[in-house]
C-alpha cells in the first residue's frame, strides 16, 4: 500500500476545521454533511465599528409614501368636513316697488244668464216650420216657429173689409150731418162702428203676427220641446228657451264676518267684481257690482251678491263655477316687497 502521497490524519483534521470556520459544507466521509455559516466580519476603522448606511432610493421612497399618506388623510378630513356642513342656501334679492294694491275678498261663485226667456205660443194652431238649429245663437227678431197663419189671415181680411165699410158709412153720415138731414144719433153710431171695426182689424192683425214666433232677445237658444206638425197654444208650455249670455251674471256670497268691511266700501267708485275661469286658462274679466242682498241667509251665514261681467266670446256659461275676487278699494302707490320676505 502506498502512503507517500496520502495526507496525514492531522492535516485532514486541520483542513476540516478551517472549512468549518469559513462556513462551507463539510463532508464527514461517511455520507453525512454539515453546513456551517461563516461568522460576519465587521470592518473597523480606528478601533470603532462602522454603521451600515441607508441607500438614497430608500429615503426617497419613504418620503413619497409619507407624502401620499398625509395627502390621503387630509383629503378624508376635507370630505368629512364638507359632509357635516349644511348646504348653501340660495338668497334672492328684490327691490321694494310702488304699485296700486286692491283690497279684495276671494270667493267662489257661479254664472247665471243675464236674460232667460221661455218662448211660448200666443195663438192656437199647428206648427208649419222651424227656423233655427238647437243651440244656435239668435238675435232679436229672428224667426223661430211658424204657426199656420191661414185662419188668422182670413180674420184680418174680414176685419179690414168691415172697417172699410164702416169708414164709408161714417163718411156718408158726415156728409148728411153737414147738410142737417140726418139725426145726430145716426152720425154718432157711424163713428162708433168705424172705430170698433178698426180695432177689430188691428186685433186680427196682432193674432196673425203671433203666428210667426220670433226671438225676443239676443242669446243662445236651447233644445226645442216641440217639432213641426204639433198643435200648440197658450196652454202648451215652453216651446224653447233662450238665454242671454253677453253680459252674464256672476253670483257669489260674502261671509257675515266680512260684512262690516264690505259696508265700509260699498257704494265707492272702486268696487268691482273680477271673475276668473276655473282652469285659469284665460285672463280674468272685470265687471261691476249689480246687486247685494239686504239680509244674511240664516242657514249659511252669508249674504248674496251679484256682478255683471262682459262675455262677448261666450267663454262663461250659466251655472258654471268660477272664482270671484270682490274688489272693495284700491290703495294707490303702496310699498310692496315679495311675500317670501315677510
Amino acid at each position: 500500500m502506498e502512503t507517500g502521497n496520502m495526507p496525514s490524519l492531522g492535516a485532514l483534521e486541520l483542513k476540516r476545521t478551517e472549512r468549518i470556520n469559513m462556513g462551507v459544507r463539510i463532508d464527514s466521509g461517511n455520507g453525512a454533511s454539515t453546513e456551517v455559516q461563516e461568522p460576519r466580519r465587521v470592518k473597523t476603522t480606528g478601533g470603532k465599528k462602522q454603521q451600515q448606511r441607508i441607500p438614497r432610493w430608500g429615503i426617497f421612497l419613504f418620503v413619497v409614501l409619507a407624502a401620499f399618506a398625509v395627502a390621503k388623510t387630509l383629503q378624508r378630513g376635507v370630505a368629512t368636513a364638507k359632509s357635516t356642513q349644511p348646504p348653501v342656501r340660495p338668497v334672492l334679492v328684490a327691490k321694494v316697488i310702488s304699485k296700486d294694491v286692491p283690497i279684495y275678498l276671494d270667493e267662489i261663485g257661479t254664472c247665471a244668464a243675464f236674460e232667460t226667456v221661455q218662448v211660448q205660443a200666443q195663438v192656437n194652431g199647428k206648427i208649419l216650420a222651424r227656423h233655427f238649429h238647437d243651440g244656435a245663437d239668435v238675435k232679436k227678431g229672428d224667426s223661430l216657429f211658424t204657426i199656420d197663419p191661414a185662419p188668422y189671415q182670413a180674420a184680418v181680411d174680414q176685419a179690414k173689409a168691415q172697417a172699410a165699410l164702416d169708414q164709408v158709412t161714417l163718411k156718408r153720415q158726415a156728409d148728411l150731418r153737414s147738410k142737417g138731414v140726418n139725426a145726430p144719433q145716426d152720425y154718432d153710431t157711424a163713428v162708433a162702428n168705424a172705430q170698433k171695426s178698426q180695432a177689430a182689424a188691428e186685433a186680427a192683425q196682432v193674432n196673425l203676427d203671433y203666428s210667426y214666433i220670433k226671438s225676443p232677445i239676443n242669446g243662445r237658444i236651447g233644445l226645442r220641446n216641440v217639432d213641426i206638425g204639433n198643435l200648440v197654444g197658450p196652454a202648451t208650455g215652453s216651446l224653447v228657451a233662450i238665454q242671454g249670455l253677453d253680459p252674464i251674471y256672476t253670483d257669489f256670497t260674502v261671509a257675515e264676518t266680512d260684512l262690516a268691511l264690505v259696508r265700509k266700501y260699498l257704494g265707492g267708485p272702486n268696487v268691482k267684481v273680477q271673475t276668473y275661469s276655473p282652469d285659469q286658462r284665460m285672463a280674468p274679466r272685470m265687471g261691476d257690482l249689480y246687486f247685494i242682498d239686504n239680509a244674511v241667509q240664516p242657514g249659511s251665514g252669508t249674504v248674496k251678491a251679484r256682478g255683471v261681467t262682459p262675455n262677448p266670446d261666450r267663454a262663461f256659461w250659466p251655472s258654471e263655477f268660477v272664482r270671484v275676487r270682490f274688489i272693495l278699494d284700491t290703495v294707490k302707490d303702496a310699498r310692496l316687497v315679495p311675500s317670501q320676505a315677510v
